[in-house]
């Protein structure tokens, strides 16, 4: 039995469909049709030197007895010679002639395709880097269709409250006041920021997203942030302070997109405090960067879902938000060229951290 394609339906393909697909043949014969081409290529050329090289030792022996006899030497090596001349065609052929049939299957959306790295060392390369690749492609569509399942399961939430407050306003379960039309309200606002949430990941992670970015002081970026977040903490009983090591050179930055990170930091290190707790925000430079720290003293988070904070939908126990909040910032904070991370903070806690580089002055 041939080995050399992975005969199992992939996961993605329908159930109750035959596998491999009506089209397999086709390309079975293709790369048949590709063999035999380049095969008669080779022939057609080596027919042609071999012819060359028997006139050229005629001509120089001067087309007496002994030229005869080197040109009867000559064919008898042509025989042998086309043997080995096939031999190597069929090392290098056949396994080019997979990947070709390897890569149309590819096209046609198989992604579990992967080809036997054989023949030639160059060849070998070959097969390893287009099975590297149909991993790749594998495992992208995989995330996607992760992604639709998490994005479906999502707007999903929203969508029932909502159905089942009007349907009940309908009934006559809730009364039609201005109390049970604010909530729905609410809920649509809800479902607005999951919606403005996924675009802005999905700009910002396709490289699309457009940056309004200007030289700005992040100590007055800060301090503004966190005066207009103030009354959420005051609220929970936690007090916001700031804290800021040397001189700040300015930034250059998209002061709205940085604002929404630090809120969103601030957000969940206020939502995990306990009350008469300190969040404590620090910006201190370094030589290649400005870093921004926020530090709660809350339960922190535990070690094994500490890595995982900044997936997609992660969200931890307890929180009410979509679970999109810190992968949004880490692409904001990546489209500007930093870093983020989280960190377990000494004596409980968790501390969070970004950096973003220095300003480079154009004069």
């Amino acid at each position: 039995m041939r080995r050399h394609f992975i005969r199992q339906a992939p996961p993605w393909w329908p159930e109750g469909e035959s596998w491999p697909p009506r089209g397999h043949m086709r390309w079975r014969r293709r790369r048949r049709w590709f063999l035999a081409r380049v095969a008669l290529a080779f022939v057609v050329v080596f027919t042609l030197s071999a012819y060359g090289l028997v006139t050229l030792v005629r001509t120089l022996a001067g087309g007496g007895s002994g030229s005869m006899a080197i040109g009867g030497l000559m064919w008898l090596a042509v025989p042998l010679l086309l043997v080995g001349f096939v031999a190597a065609m069929w090392l290098v052929g056949r396994p080019l002639g997979e990947v070709v049939g390897a890569a149309e299957r590819v096209a046609s959306g198989d992604f579990a395709v992967r080809v036997t790295a054989h023949g030639p060392p160059s060849l070998r390369s070959v097969a390893s880097a287009f099975n590297s690749m149909t991993t790749r492609l594998e495992q992208q569509q995989q995330a996607r269709r992760e992604l639709m399942a998490d994005i479906a399961h999502e707007l999903r939430t929203p969508l029932s409250v909502m159905q089942g407050r009007l349907e009940g306003m309908l009934d006559g379960v809730y009364p039609r006041d201005e109390q049970q039309v604010t909530q729905v309200l609410e809920d649509t606002r809800t479902l607005a920021r999951l919606v403005d949430d996924l675009r802005t990941l999905a700009h910002s992670e396709s490289g699309t997203l457009a940056l309004a970015k200007e030289p700005t002081d992040v100590q007055v970026l800060l301090n503004e942030t966190v005066a207009a977040f103030m009354p959420e903490a005051q609220a929970r009983n936690v007090l916001v302070q700031t804290k800021s090591s040397g001189d700040i050179p300015p930034v250059d930055l998209d002061a709205v997109r940085i604002r929404e990170v630090v809120m969103n930091l601030l957000a969940n290190a206020v939502r995990h405090s306990p009350k008469d707790r300190v969040v404590e925000v620090e910006l201190e430079t370094t030589t290649a960067d400005i870093v921004v720290r926020v530090a709660d003293r809350g339960a922190g988070i535990a070690p094994a879902d500490l890595p995982h904070i900044f997936d997609r939908f992660y969200k931890g126990e307890g929180s009410p938000g979509s679970g999109l909040g810190l992968t949004i910032a880490r692409s904001l904070i990546a489209a500007h060229g930093g870093t983020i991370a989280a960190r377990a903070r000494a004596g409980g806690g968790t501390i969070v951290e970004f950096t973003l580089p220095r300003l480079t002055t154009n004069d």
